[in-house]
């Protein structure tokens, strides 16, 4: 799938922000909001926390099957299209339940991400679609 560069900094922030969410306590309970939380991480927590994910995402964004997306509306993929692209960018390398654990846990990760995709543009349109 071809996805513009604004859309997926989008897609990625947003399942960084559901993993930042998932290890703090304080978010988890409701204490905290997890944007005030990201806004008060420095720039290298941040980037950690990217490019790591972005290893595990990007690949499986962009292999992801090319689907028509009405302007307007946000690209979406069954859960079945996301883990059979998960299970062809996973390595074999690893032992069989492991490699289930992996697929199953990247396949939650990627449908968050793709959750997080804004709404296309319209292409005839003359408005600049990787700025909001």
């Amino acid at each position: 799938m071809r996805f513009t560069e604004h859309e997926l900094t989008v897609a990625l922030t947003g399942a960084a922000k559901v993993v930042v969410a998932a290890r703090r306590k304080d978010v988890r309970r409701g204490r905290a909001d997890i944007d005030t939380v990201w806004d008060e991480m420095d720039r290298y927590q941040r980037f950690q926390i990217l490019d790591r994910l972005g290893a595990q995402l990007l690949p499986v964004l962009v292999a992801l099957p090319d689907v028509p997306v009405e302007p307007g509306t946000a690209p979406s993929f069954t859960d079945d299209q996301v883990r059979e692209t998960v299970e062809s960018v996973v390595s074999d390398d690893t032992g069989r339940l492991r490699r289930a654990v992996e697929v199953t846990a990247r396949t939650a990760l990627v449908q968050s991400a793709v959750g997080h995709l804004p709404p296309r543009q319209d292409p005839d349109a003359l408005t600049v679609p990787d700025h909001p």
